[in-house]
């Protein structure tokens, strides 16, 4: 999240869809032998993840993450997150950061539904803005995925849905506990967390 106004915390929300495909980044082997990594046929299962950064000044940037896994594509059920997950994950994240919140997330419907911005109008510690209409270059949510791909994702070929989300759990983790990678990522956007404007007396 990114603090934009005169709020204790603030944050970026970005959403993700991960498979079982592999994540291919290039790795060494012994001069000529060529790595191969066998990858079964495609996956209809997938999960995703809603993930907010959270930044404020003077305190360590942290991540809170949400994971879904949709059983089956066929089966013709919602591929993301409802407009109800995104609140209760709204709703923890006030919880753990313990104060106000100022939401800067893109544009996808979800978060424009009309019962979501009542939800937030109807809350007084929650804040949206929106970002322009395609920017992933202004939201730290995607530099969080790119770190994800090229290390707990990268080369791996996943043996079934529950191998994935294990990797997916642990790579998380491994970003939540280094707050220097959730600032970097905030960093290549180009925006930086401000101070509060003093009220004119």
């Amino acid at each position: 999240m990114v603090e934009v106004a005169a709020v204790p915390a603030t944050g970026v929300e970005a959403e993700r869809g991960q498979t079982r495909g592999c994540w291919r980044r290039p790795t060494r082997s012994r001069r000529g032998t060529t790595p191969v990594i066998r990858v079964r046929g495609r996956s209809q299962r997938r999960f995703s993840i809603a993930a907010p950064c959270c930044y404020k000044l003077g305190e360590r940037s942290r991540l809170i993450y949400r994971p879904k896994r949709h059983t089956d594509h066929k089966s013709g059920g919602r591929k993301s997150f409802a407009r109800t997950e995104y609140r209760d994950l709204l709703i923890a994240a006030h919880q753990q950061l313990g104060g106000p919140i100022v939401l800067v997330w893109d544009n996808l419907n979800v978060h424009k539904d009309r019962r979501m911005r009542d939800f937030i109008d109807a809350h007084d510690w929650d804040t949206a803005y929106h970002l322009p209409s395609y920017a992933p270059d202004l939201n730290p949510g995607e530099g969080i995925w790119s770190v994800l791909c090229r290390t707990s994702q990268a080369n791996t070929a996943f043996t079934d849905p529950d191998h994935l989300i294990r990797r997916l759990r642990h790579g998380l983790r491994q970003i939540q506990y280094r707050s220097d990678t959730i600032d970097g990522c905030l960093t290549a956007t180009g925006l930086t967390p401000t101070t509060p404007r003093l009220q004119a007396q």
